[in-house]
């Protein structure tokens, strides 16, 4: 379950989400994710403390903060 492998803590990278356990800020792991770079590569490559499940906690996470966002849409003109 994403709320347990995201912690926000006030002590760490100024109070930003990140992987439980680590210093890892899950907008770190998003932005590999949208470079295109799978799972694999992400915990080989650049971060190989995280496990799989840890990047999809990221993007559930991500997934809940857009649904609790109020989307308000006004008539350009």
């Amino acid at each position: 379950m994403a709320e347990k492998r995201i912690s926000v803590d006030p002590n760490i990278h100024f109070g930003k989400p990140c992987v439980a356990g680590t210093r890892i800020p899950v907008r770190a792991v998003l932005e590999l994710v949208g470079e295109g770079h799978s799972f694999s590569e992400i915990t080989q490559d650049f971060y190989p403390d995280l496990h799989s499940e840890d990047i999809r906690a990221c993007i559930r996470f991500a997934m809940n903060v857009i649904d609790m966002e109020d989307i308000h849409i006004s008539a350009g003109g």
